[in-house]
C-alpha cells in the first residue's frame, strides 16, 4: 500500500483543485487497505455543501445510534437482563418481552434475504438512498438492540452471580468473547458492519464498493465467527437470570440456524464455486466441525 500527496494543481479551465490524498491500494480485498481506502478518501470529497453536509448528518445519526445500542447492550447483558425499563404488568410482561427478542432476528432476516430489504433504499429518496443502504441498516438494527435492552420488563429473579474471583473469571471470558466479536466484523469488514461504508460512499459521490468475500483472519479457522462471537458475549455474564436464559437461548438457536439457512444461500448465490470450495475447505462454526460438500 501507497499513499501518495498531490499537491493543488490547475485544471484546463483554470479552475484550482486543493491538495488531495490518493491511496494506491494494491489488495483491497484485504480489510484494512480497503478501510484505509474508504476513510481517507473522505479527506477530498467532490464539490457539493448539501450531499456533504447530509452524509456527514446521517453518519453521525449512525454512529451515536450504534454506538448507544453497544453500551446498552454490554450493560444490561453484563446485569443479566435486570436493568430494563420496561414496566409491563405480568404476566403479559411474558409476551412483550418475547416480541422484543423476536423483533430482531425476524427483522433481520427479513431485511436480508426478502424483497422487505428494498425498504431500506427507500428510506432516503432518489439515488442517495441506495447508496445509504448500509447506514440505514445499521440505524435500524441498532434501534432494534436498543428496544430489546432498554425496554426489556425484568422478572425480578436472580439465580446466579459471580463474586470474587469468580467475577474476575467470568468478566476475563466476557471480555475475550466481545474482542472475538470486534475481530470478526472487522475481518468481515468494519465499514459494512458500522455502516460507514453508505455515507462515506455518498460523501465521495461514489457507488459503494462492498467487500468481498471474507476469507482472512477468523474467517480462515471458521466459515460464521461473528455469529460465534455474537453467542459467545450472549453466555459469558456474571449474571444469571430466567430472562437472561431466554435471551441467550433465542439469539443463539438463531446464530446457528440463520447463517448456514440464509447467509450461506446469499453468498452461494453471489460467490459462486468459490464460496462452495470455501465450504469445503473451512468448517462452519467449530474449528474441527466437518467441511460441507
Amino acid at each position: 500500500m501507497r499513499i501518495l500527496s498531490h499537491p493543488a494543481t490547475l485544471d484546463g479551465a483554470g479552475r484550482r483543485h486543493s491538495f488531495a490524498v490518493v491511496i494506491d491500494i494494491s489488495d483491497t480485498d484485504r480489510p484494512l487497505p480497503r478501510l484505509l481506502n474508504l476513510v481517507l478518501g473522505n479527506l477530498n470529497p467532490p464539490p457539493g455543501k448539501g450531499r456533504i453536509l447530509f452524509a456527514l448528518a446521517i453518519g453521525g445519526v449512525c454512529h451515536l445510534t450504534f454506538a448507544a445500542a453497544i453500551a446498552a447492550m454490554v450493560w444490561t447483558l453484563w446485569n443479566g437482563m435486570t436493568t430494563g425499563l420496561g414496566a409491563v404488568p405480568w404476566p403479559w410482561a411474558a409476551l412483550a418481552n418475547a416480541a422484543l427478542v423476536l423483533q430482531f432476528p425476524i427483522l433481520h432476516s427479513l431485511l436480508l434475504n426478502t424483497r422487505a430489504g428494498k425498504i431500506v433504499g427507500r428510506v432516503v429518496p432518489g439515488a442517495w438512498g441506495r447508496t445509504l443502504w448500509t447506514t440505514i441498516y445499521t440505524i435500524i438494527a441498532s434501534l432494534q438492540l436498543l428496544a430489546l435492552f432498554l425496554l426489556w420488563t425484568p422478572s425480578g429473579i436472580v439465580w446466579w452471580q459471580a463474586e470474587g474471583a469468580m467475577l474476575w473469571v467470568v468478566g476475563a471470558a466476557h471480555l475475550c468473547a466481545w474482542l472475538f466479536l470486534m475481530r470478526s466484523n472487522f475481518d468481515a469488514g468494519v465499514e459494512l458492519q458500522s455502516g460507514a461504508l453508505g455515507w462515506m460512499s455518498l460523501l465521495q459521490r461514489r457507488d459503494p464498493r462492498w467487500p468481498g468475500m471474507p476469507t482472512t483472519g477468523l474467517f480462515t479457522v471458521i466459515r460464521q465467527p461473528i455469529y460465534v462471537g455474537f453467542s459467545l458475549v450472549l453466555w459469558t455474564v456474571p449474571t444469571w437470570t430466567p430472562d437472561q436464559l431466554a435471551v441467550a437461548a433465542t439469539l443463539t438457536a438463531y446464530n446457528v440456524v440463520a447463517p448456514g439457512r440464509f447467509k450461506e444461500k446469499r453468498y452461494r448465490a453471489r460467490f459462486g464455486k468459490r464460496f462452495r470450495r470455501y465450504q469445503e475447505t473451512v468448517p462452519y462454526m467449530w474449528p474441527t466441525g466437518a467441511r460441507d460438500g
